[in-house]
């Protein structure tokens, strides 16, 4: 069976999931959260750029239809760090 493949929402580079961040809106309530839970998605590369250019253009609030917190960029580029 083939690996699901997604799409990076900065590059728009495709790769099998578990390549990629993923950033959830949960299911009724609209808070968004890293990795977890059901509800409307969005994968982001674990690099520098795509994660700079996706949040100075604002595309995780785009694609997830939500307003997306300071806090979760701060815990995306902590994430960053600590692989690196």
């Amino acid at each position: 069976m083939q690996p699901n493949h997604r799409r990076c929402i900065s590059c728009r580079h495709i790769a099998p999931k578990s390549e990629f961040w993923r950033i959830v809106r949960v299911y009724p309530d609209h808070q968004i959260q890293l990795d977890q839970g059901m509800g409307r998605s969005a994968y982001l590369c674990p690099q520098a750029d795509c994660l700079k250019a996706a949040q100075k253009k604002n595309r995780l609030a785009k694609v997830l239809r939500a307003k997306v917190p300071d806090s979760l960029y701060q815990a995306l580029w902590e994430r960053l760090e600590v692989q690196s």
